[in-house]
C-alpha cells in the first residue's frame, strides 16, 4: 500500500476545539474538501480558485490548517522552489462528545454552522441554475426530507448503508470515471429529533 493509499484509508475523529475552530472558515473547508477528495498536492496559487481567494490569502489559510494538523507540506515536484500542500488527514469526522466542555461544544457548533451554510449555498446555487443544465443532468438533483421512525441500531445501520452506497463514487477513490461523469455533491444528514422530551 502506498503512502497516499495508507493516508486515504484513515478516518480520524476530531474532538479538539482548536482544530474545529481552524476548520470553521468557508475557505478552509473548501481547501480541505479539495485536498481530501482529490488526494492532490497543490500550491497556494493552484488552490486559490478553490478557496475563492488570492494566492497570498490562500497561503495564510493553508498555514493555519497546517498548524492545526489538517494539511502538511508535500514533496516538491521539481526544483523545490514551489511549496506544495496535501491533506494530512484525508478523511475525518467531527465529534465533541457528550461530556465536552462548553468551549469544545461552541467550537463544534461554529464548525457545523460554517459547513451547513456552505452546503445550503450549493443547494441554492443548483436550484437557481438547474434550468441551464444539459438535459441529461436536469433531473439528477434531488432535495427531500424523510421523516422516519427508527431505533438507534436501525439509524446506525441506515447511516452505514448510505456510506457504503456512496463510497465507490467518491472522487478520491474513483480512478477512471466515465467521460460523462461530473462532480456531484451529496449532502446527507440524519438528525434524531425530540430527544429531550
Amino acid at each position: 500500500m502506498s503512502d497516499a493509499e495508507r493516508r486515504g484509508s484513515q478516518r480520524v475523529t476530531i474532538s479538539d476545539p482548536r482544530v474545529m475552530r481552524a476548520l470553521a472558515h468557508p475557505a478552509r473547508l473548501a481547501i480541505m474538501e479539495h485536498l481530501s477528495s482529490t488526494g492532490e498536492s497543490v500550491t497556494a496559487t493552484s488552490c486559490a480558485e478553490v478557496a475563492g481567494l488570492s494566492p497570498s490569502a490562500t497561503s495564510y489559510h493553508l498555514r493555519a490548517l497546517a498548524k492545526a494538523g489538517m494539511v502538511e507540506e508535500a514533496p516538491s515536484r521539481g526544483d523545490g522552489r514551489e511549496r506544495l500542500w496535501r491533506a494530512a488527514i484525508p478523511s475525518f469526522s467531527i465529534e465533541a462528545g457528550q461530556d465536552a466542555s462548553d468551549d469544545t461544544r461552541a467550537a463544534e457548533i461554529a464548525l457545523i454552522d460554517t459547513y451547513l451554510q456552505r452546503d445550503f449555498e450549493r443547494i441554492r446555487a443548483y436550484a437557481q441554475t438547474a434550468h441551464l443544465a444539459p438535459p441529461e443532468w436536469y433531473d439528477v438533483g434531488q432535495l427531500g426530507s424523510f421523516v422516519c421512525t427508527m431505533t438507534p441500531d436501525e439509524a446506525i445501520k441506515l447511516n452505514q448503508s448510505i456510506m457504503e452506497l456512496v463510497e465507490p463514487y467518491r472522487r478520491r477513490s474513483r480512478t477512471d470515471p466515465p467521460a460523462d461523469a461530473r462532480t456531484v455533491v451529496i449532502h446527507y444528514a440524519a438528525t434524531p429529533q425530540d430527544l429531550t422530551d
